[in-house]
């Protein structure tokens, strides 16, 4: 195990949950195609459903069909110009940003490089593109979930430029001092592991940047996870200023807290009404699935959000491990067993469904 510190810094899910029920229609008939672990989807402006299936590339959900081979894809996202953006953060070396047009893979930065020479959260010089979202003018926006910090990158008809050049931060997320009671309930204390039942009440925790949406004012959102010691309630969405240029964030006024109270936010998704959905990867927070063969885990859940009045309606709850939603016209889809899909009932498959009627 790793240490208390800097457990849950990576979506790494390796326990197997059961218990769930949630049979609806999957985006295709053979599930088994993924490979999984399922990290990100997007929608095409033609409808076209797209997976971040991390043990092969991108897929299109509906077909099976093998779009990009890029294994250790975390998220997808199509280009206003055309073609798709992707992340990708496997072994040392391999945290990029890539441009992918007509199955042609184009590295466009190396956020692994970006994250040595700069590190702009200084606890750890470790970098894990987890989210990507298009900007106009050829440009991504891509939260570093181990970096945390949310980066511009601007696509190059010079690959050779400087990686500096091309890549800026747009802004850093804090750490914040938050309980240890999530965990040890979970840990079963006094009588669970002394190195989680001795913590002290209040310990800091690192945000885990998991999630990016442009929201209808322009502005950028980011949501965090929240890593170790995995609290309930304490995962937040920043609202970022387009302008914003290695903002501090909870000090400068163009990065702000939007909404606050949620649980292992893993994505964010704007509806066709202007509200935020905010995903939660559990409940119970990403500590309940690593713990005990998952035996405290319930499932995630959607909350559409009103920013004006920060008011949030649940949308569906008791989804196994969610970790990507995305719109498709006017219905939500998101992604069930994606971590473990031996765990799921048969076929025993992660898989892409709808969430909504």
């Amino acid at each position: 195990m790793d240490r208390p510190s800097r457990l849950g810094r990576r979506i790494s899910v390796l326990a197997a949950v059961a218990g769930f029920v949630l049979v609806p229609t999957a985006a295709q008939a053979d599930t088994s195609f993924y490979e999984s672990p399922l990290f990100g989807i997007t929608a095409k402006p033609n409808g076209v459903l797209l997976v971040a299936d991390s043990g092969q590339g991108i897929v299109n959900g509906d077909t099976g069909a093998l779009v990009a081979a890029l294994p250790a894809a975390t998220d997808v996202a199509a280009r206003a110009s055309g073609g798709l953006w992707a992340t990708a953060s496997g072994d040392e070396g391999t945290q990029k940003l890539f441009f992918v047009q007509r199955g042609t893979i184009t590295e466009v930065a190396d956020l692994g490089e970006f994250e040595e020479r700069h590190n702009p959260h200084p606890d750890f010089v470790e970098s894990n593109p987890f989210d990507v979202a298009d900007l106009a003018g050829s440009a991504a926006l891509v939260a570093d979930a181990a970096g945390n910090s949310l980066l511009m990158v601007r696509d190059s008809n010079n690959p050779s430029s400087d990686i500096s050049s091309r890549v800026k931060v747009v802004a850093i997320l804090p750490n914040e001092l938050v309980s240890t009671a999530n965990i040890k309930k979970i840990a079963g204390c006094p009588a669970g592991p002394p190195d989680i039942c001795d913590l002290p009440p209040m310990i800091p925790a690192e945000p885990v940047a998991t999630s990016v949406a442009v929201g209808p004012d322009g502005a950028y959102y980011v949501g965090e996870l929240k890593g170790f010691p995995a609290p309930k309630g304490e995962s937040r969405v920043w609202r970022i200023e387009p302008d914003a240029r290695n903002a501090r964030c909870g000090q400068s006024p163009k990065c702000t807290v939007a909404l606050d109270g949620f649980t292992s936010i893993i994505d964010l998704a704007f509806g066709p009404d202007g509200r935020l959905n905010v995903a939660q990867l559990e409940d119970e927070s990403w500590f309940a699935l690593e713990f005990a063969d998952g035996a405290s885990a319930v499932g995630g859940s959607v909350h559409a959000c009103n920013l004006a009045t920060k008011a949030c309606q649940t949308v569906v709850d008791g989804v196994p491990m969610l970790t990507a939603i995305a719109y498709r016209g006017s219905r939500l889809w998101g992604t069930i067993w994606a971590l473990v899909p031996e765990a799921a009932p048969p076929p025993f498959a992660a898989d892409v469904v709808p969430l909504t009627p």
